[in-house]
């Protein structure tokens, strides 16, 4: 989803072209292309991942059509990394109020709980069509999955989740990014549905560009 394109009906017309849905076309296989089918940072940007290890970030937003088609696709990406690679997550804040969903990112990876309910907040969102985007609302979810609510909220208004999100939207902003879902690669690459075809040929040029940052490493 580009950053200046918010209405659901937009959105899932142009996800039939970014995500490789039934009807999209694109070329044959090809070297992919800097400037074209992605973006070499004028600026390295830090990472977090350990030394001798490639980083890919995921930037995605909960709310979003298009991160929530292409996340079983990175999920089976994901289970076929090498042990090199590094995947982390870092949840959009193109407006002010993606805010409150970028601290319920940070707060299921507080309290352990990400690797449970991550994809039960696109499914609460885009299955059972259930709002949940500003506080009242996350912490009312987030009870009824089981967790205890007054640590929720605690940690959800925490001094650390706060500094989680504003360096999430340092993050985004450092990459350039301009939609979601967008790949991040190494701290110095970057690509998205738009730029590569489709979020399918996204994830080869990220295997690509993975390739490319080894020689470097």
């Amino acid at each position: 989803m580009n950053r200046r394109e918010f209405s659901a009906g937009a959105a899932c017309t142009v996800a039939l072209a970014a995500l490789g849905l039934p009807g999209s076309v694109w070329a044959q296989p090809k070297k992919p292309e800097d400037g074209a089918d992605y973006i070499s940072l004028d600026k390295r940007v830090p990472v977090e991942a350990p030394p001798g290890k490639i980083e890919v970030i995921e930037f995605f937003w909960y709310s979003c059509p298009h991160c929530n088609a292409f996340e079983p696709k990175l999920v089976n990406w994901i289970k076929k990394l090498p042990p090199d690679i590094v995947m982390r997550r870092v949840p959009v804040a193109f407006r002010d109020d993606f805010v409150p969903q970028q601290r319920l990112y940070y707060t299921l990876e507080a309290m352990g709980k990400l690797d449970d309910l991550h994809g039960k907040v696109f499914n609460t969102i885009h299955a059972d069509h259930n709002v949940i985007d500003k506080e009242g609302t996350i912490v009312a979810w987030a009870e009824k999955q089981g967790l205890d609510k007054a640590k929720f909220q605690e940690l959800y208004n925490s001094f650390s989740v706060s500094t989680k999100a504003r360096k999430a939207t340092q993050v985004q902003d450092a990459f350039k990014v301009q939609g979601v879902p967008a790949l991040g690669i190494a701290g110095r690459y970057y690509t998205d549905g738009t730029m590569a075809g489709n979020m399918d040929r996204a994830l080869q040029v990220t295997d690509y560009l993975i390739a490319e940052a080894r020689k470097t490493k």
